[in-house]
């Protein structure tokens, strides 16, 4: 006999969805021009380069870490690859490999900092962050770089069929991301080192090795995720990533990421993404000042974090009651 359908239990264990969901008709119902088809595809296509780093991001806090880097590692991959096919001739296959390992490079120092000099993520990876931010402006004069072949254009402003590419980039990314949280060791090492990296330790996984695996996989995720921004623009700008962190880091723990680590799923961080991207998409449409979307942004971060401690406070409550029950 089928179960039956219990609304308020599935609020519970899928209601970022229902946010998702109520969001989108909101925004359907207070703009006319939300669900023309080249919204829609705008809204998808925006969304790619922040769910491309979401992935990422979702490894790191996973292990109770913090990347602050995404912004400026998307930033330096897009101007190290402009200028390497602007300025060196270099073939833009060859200029999107070297960019990639220049914010694999970056992921590896923030690795270092962390493991090995035993500075706290937030403190290390927001002290990198400035001083990649400087380089890009170094690298770049603080000018502009543009002159691509139109062929470059295919990554960001392509498509197959009517699906734009950067969303098949974004999907790809997920899927294997899934994969590989879900259906390698690795994953599992990961989930464990955030919900205990001494027992984890203890249990013979190779603490430094895998927070060096996170945090180059992010940088790497956000350098194709600046390949990706740099074909949509045509150009690469200094400021390019700036404040990006924050709709990333807002997006995964509004995905059920848990900030404090090892616990989520990464399901949930495509919702997250989605509501990101609708909420900034809806707020143009009604014209409401950039300023008030940041603080919209930023009300949507401590919500979503404030619940999360909520939550965890509530289960916590919750197995006392239950222990106390069964002692007696």
């Amino acid at each position: 006999m089928p179960k039956r359908f219990n609304l308020l239990k599935s609020i519970r264990k899928h209601g970022i969805f229902y946010v998702c969901i109520v969001v989108f008709i909101f925004f359907a119902i207070a703009s006319d021009a939300f669900l023309s088809r080249a919204n829609l595809m705008n809204v998808v296509r925006q969304v790619s380069m922040l769910g491309i780093s979401a992935v990422g991001m979702t490894c790191v806090i996973l292990t109770s870490g913090i990347d602050l880097t995404v912004g400026s590692v998307l930033g330096i991959a897009g101007t190290v690859c402009a200028k390497l096919m602007v300025e060196a001739g270099f073939h833009p296959i060859i200029s999107v490999i070297l960019a990639l390992l220049a914010a694999c490079l970056c992921g590896a120092v923030s690795a270092f900092l962390i493991t090995s000099v035993r500075i706290p993520p937030l403190i290390a990876t927001l002290g990198l962050m400035g001083t990649i931010r400087g380089i890009i402006y170094i690298l770049c004069g603080g000018l502009p770089i543009y002159g691509f072949t139109k062929a470059f254009k295919v990554i960001g402003q392509g498509y197959v069929g009517i699906i734009p590419v950067p969303v098949i980039i974004m999907v790809v990314i997920f899927i294997t991301g899934h994969l590989f949280l879900n259906r390698s060791r690795y994953g599992r090492y990961i989930y464990g080192l955030g919900g205990n990296e001494e027992a984890a330790r203890l249990s013979g996984v190779n603490i430094r090795g895998m927070k060096y695996l996170t945090y180059i996989f992010s940088a790497l995720c956000s350098g194709i995720a600046g390949i990706v921004m740099l074909s949509r623009l045509f150009s690469a700008q200094p400021t390019t990533g700036d404040g990006f962190e924050m709709n990333v880091i807002t997006a995964v723990v509004l995905g059920g990421i848990s900030i404090a680590g090892g616990e989520g799923k990464l399901s949930g961080v495509v919702a997250g993404v989605l509501i990101i991207g609708i909420l900034t998409n809806g707020m143009i449409l009604l014209n409401i000042d950039s300023y008030w979307q940041m603080v919209v942004q930023g009300i949507v971060l401590l919500i979503a974090v404030g619940v999360d401690q909520m939550g965890k406070s509530m289960q916590g409550k919750t197995g006392r009651i239950e222990k106390a029950e069964k002692a007696a």
